[in-house]
């Protein structure tokens, strides 16, 4: 996982093909702490992933960003999960289309360790009263290790994009 205490992710400006609006070259890009801090305060979460035939599965889910990672749960026979469980790619996004965060990455079924387990119940408790997930138990917790993120709140000015390479 990244650790932003350590330091920021590598960020650049979104490129867009020539036509777009393009975006003042002295415009400052996000930092990394607004789409943490959105991430943190999501209360629904977007999941996209794909069928084994090749068309594309949205449905909305509860998580947590906890360690900067997001972790999210469900049974395994939901129609994302079984997805996922043909190819890990998957793509989340937040609700909001006026301050947009996009991430990119793959899913894994994990157990997280105890101390990490208690920060995801933590925070679902906050989020959502007493429906807490049980991470400790196997199958049923995933993750999403980040490939890429995305994010701007003022388009095309402070559109950014992280690269992380923990993948």
């Amino acid at each position: 996982m990244i650790d932003p205490s350590q330091h920021e992710p590598t960020s650049r400006r979104l490129k867009f093909p020539s036509g777009y609006q393009i975006a003042a070259s002295d415009a400052p890009l996000l930092p990394w702490s607004h789409v943490v801090e959105r991430l943190a305060r999501a209360h629904n979460y977007w999941l996209v992933t794909t069928r084994p035939d090749g068309r594309p599965h949205a449905t909305p889910v509860w998580g947590a960003w906890v360690d900067d990672a997001f972790y999210f749960d469900g049974i395994w026979t939901a129609r994302w999960a079984r997805n996922l469980a043909t190819n890990p790619a998957a793509t989340v996004h937040l609700e909001s289309g006026a301050d947009v965060v996009i991430l990119e990455g793959t899913v894994e079924d994990v157990v997280p360790e105890p101390e990490v387990a208690a920060r995801i119940v933590a925070a679902y408790v906050a989020k959502y009263g007493s429906d807490a997930p049980i991470p400790e138990a196997a199958n049923g917790m995933y993750r999403l290790r980040l490939r890429s993120a995305r994010a701007w709140s003022s388009f095309p000015d402070d559109a950014t994009r992280w690269g992380f390479s923990n993948v």
